[in-house]
């Protein structure tokens, strides 16, 4: 379960540091697939009587909502891609304020 946990925002920061818009997607796909793997050792944590019905319960619907949030963040990849197609001029890179955040 801390494998899969860690897998995702592993693959969602590897996917933006690709700079492709369909390297990330790709990435961010994992990212989702390591979410449902997370859905799947819950399901089989409580069928071993590791968690209580209303822990996996909690944990579920807070795994639901990452998934939904990495599909809403595919499907912005997918509309700038297409956006940046028609109007290959604008520059979608990371802005200098962005960098000087990360290293602060």
């Amino acid at each position: 379960m801390i494998r899969a946990s860690r897998s995702v925002t592993a693959n969602i920061a590897e996917g933006y540091g690709r700079f492709h818009f369909q390297e990330n997607i790709q990435y961010c796909r994992q990212a989702r697939g390591s979410l449902y793997e997370l859905i799947d050792h819950l399901s089989c944590g409580f069928d071993e009587d590791y968690f209580e019905k209303n822990e996996v319960s909690s944990l579920k619907k807070e795994t639901i909502r990452a998934i939904k949030l990495v599909n809403g963040y595919i499907g912005y990849l997918n509309r700038t891609k297409v956006n940046y197609a028609k109007e290959p001029d604008i520059d979608y890179s990371i802005n200098e304020s962005t960098n000087n955040e990360i290293n602060e």
